[in-house]
């Protein structure tokens, strides 16, 4: 087995357990390389912290990273949870909680997941492309678990499923939302109702933590001088 460094976070890997496109961006350092760069910017320390879809596991560590940090992450793919939990027990301590499920607004549900062989598409929709098989998943109620465990930071890369989810949940408490948008399934329709539904939780577009595709989310908390900037970003 071979083990990487992504972004700093060690990499367990064999290089048949993911494809060839994924074993590429892990070793090129591609991999997830702007989430990298912009997540420390949504984690405070002391953050509960919710990720959803883990992926390998390399955002989780990082996020974990973070001093005082309590991170509660979910990968609905088994066989990417399998290799993820082997990320988090290589680089993180207790302050984990990793599961193979789902969130989504509203009473538990019965949700089709296609699977892939790029695991970075697999997804709720048939229509993202060609897939391997299709598996049914029992979802949980975001707003219950966000309430029962006093998260206040939600980050999440579900490959579409951001616009249904935020549209519908209530993210009670919750103070900062770092997540990928895929306006190739929503269109920029589906951006503007991201950003207009962040607004009417008060969740404000954050420049300072924001990159492309990658977006903070964030409510107001007053202006930040250059000299703290310079400090959270390190």
């Amino acid at each position: 087995m071979t083990e990487l460094n992504v972004h700093g976070v060690r990499v367990p890997v064999r290089a048949g357990e993911v494809s060839p496109e994924i074993w590429d961006a892990l070793k090129s350092g591609r991999y997830e390389a702007n989430e990298a760069r912009r997540v420390r910017r949504a984690i405070r320390p002391g953050d509960h912290v919710l990720e959803l879809g883990a992926g390998l596991g390399v955002i989780t560590s990082i996020i974990a990273a973070v001093e005082g940090v309590r991170v509660w992450s979910f990968e609905a793919d088994p066989r990417t949870a399998l290799l993820a939990q082997r990320v988090v027990d290589r680089n993180c301590g207790g302050n984990v909680v990793f599961t193979n499920g789902l969130l989504a607004a509203g009473p538990p549900r019965s949700v089709s997941f296609y699977q892939r062989a790029d695991f970075w598409m697999s997804s709720r929709f048939a229509e993202q492309g060609p897939y391997e098989q299709v598996i049914e998943i029992t979802s949980r109620d975001i707003d219950s678990f966000i309430e029962t465990h006093g998260v206040n930071v939600l980050v999440m890369d579900i490959e579409g499923a951001e616009l249904e989810l935020l549209q519908n949940a209530l993210l009670p408490g919750v103070e900062r939302v770092f997540l990928e948008l895929h306006d190739h399934l929503y269109g920029l329709a589906g951006v503007r109702a991201i950003s207009e539904t962040m607004s009417r939780k008060g969740l404000i577009y954050d420049p300072r933590g924001s990159s492309g595709p990658c977006v903070l989310y964030s409510v107001d908390d007053g202006e930040r001088n250059f000299d703290e900037e310079i400090a959270h970003a390190s």
